[in-house]
């Protein structure tokens, strides 16, 4: 058996992936490559803020209400596109989601999360806060919490964005995209078929670098332009289990060249996307993701942002 379909306590495998891809397509969209060049260089897109909820999130989500326990309700806790997620694959499963955000989060997330008909808590300033009372409504009322990442099924309906850019751009040879709790980057890494995978996140939310270096997820400090998206102060176990057997290659890049990557994607491109989506386009215009040709994922949209030219 092959590292990549290896069984481990904790992490789903590559063959877990290639389930959740059966399981979702009849449910979430296939999202588009676009290639371009910029500065004179060769690059990639996987358009997934084109995703169903604007944001990555479904996909694990769906996932994760198919193949798990047989229950009409489910409760969860997110900075914004797990919750929107959630209720929307509760919706169209015939499911009951309630969803508990910080109070911080914002409108341009909670007004669509709103909309799909769950009920909606807000509670903390950040996403640790939300988790706790989203853990202690599901213990007392006996229901299913289904994390936002630190959840073998979450992180293979994450890792089937990785199947489709080997499948629809086989030439990329690298695959950036932006970490916070580490689903998507641990998923992408098992469906990216071997390719080398960078992990980018902000200087101000570091919970991949930390787990690396003390060798086990830590509490990190939470401070970043993209913090409502990428604000998880701990790596997930489960996550963190998969990247200890399947390397990636870490990337840091500050608030300024975040703010940047999301201007220039505007300007260049016309993408408007939320600052974490723009995490991985930082690090690439930064010289810090690798490879000839590389493919960085644009993981979501929810962002009440207006462009400045």
């Amino acid at each position: 058996m092959s590292p990549e379909t290896a069984p481990t306590a904790l992490a789903p495998t590559a063959t877990d992936v290639r389930a959740a891809a059966e399981r979702i397509a009849p449910y979430a969209r296939r999202t588009p490559v676009m290639r371009t060049e910029i500065d004179g260089r060769p690059l990639t897109l996987k358009l997934e803020h084109l995703q169903l909820t604007g944001a990555f999130k479904l996909r694990g989500a769906l996932n994760a209400l198919i193949a798990g326990p047989d229950t009409d309700q489910v409760i969860t806790a997110s900075g914004g596109n797990h919750g929107l997620g959630v209720a929307t694959a509760a919706r169209l499963l015939g499911k009951h989601a309630t969803v508990y955000v910080p109070e911080t989060v914002p409108e341009a997330k909670a007004g669509p999360l709103a909309a799909t008909g769950a009920e909606i808590v807000r509670v903390g300033e950040h996403y640790a806060v939300a988790a706790e009372a989203a853990r202690a409504h599901a213990e007392r009322d006996h229901v299913r919490y289904l994390h936002a990442f630190d959840d073998a099924l979450v992180v293979a309906g994450q890792g089937t964005i990785g199947l489709e850019v080997a499948a629809d751009a086989p030439d990329c040879d690298t695959v950036a995209v932006a970490v916070g709790g580490g689903g998507l980057a641990a998923g992408v890494r098992l469906g990216a078929g071997g390719r080398r995978v960078v992990g980018a996140e902000p200087r101000g939310c570091q919970s991949l670098h930390a787990a690396l270096e003390a060798g086990h997820p830590v509490t990190t400090p939470v401070d970043s332009v993209a913090s409502s998206a990428l604000g998880a102060a701990t790596l997930g176990e489960v996550p963190f289990e998969v990247l200890r057997t399947h390397p990636i290659t870490p990337a840091l890049v500050s608030d300024a060249e975040i703010t940047e990557a999301q201007r220039r994607l505007w300007s260049d491109l016309r993408i408007a996307t939320e600052p974490a989506a723009a995490v991985p386009f930082a690090a690439w215009l930064a010289g810090r993701v690798p490879g000839h040709n590389p493919c960085l994922v644009i993981c979501g949209a929810n962002a009440d942002w207006r462009p400045q030219d």
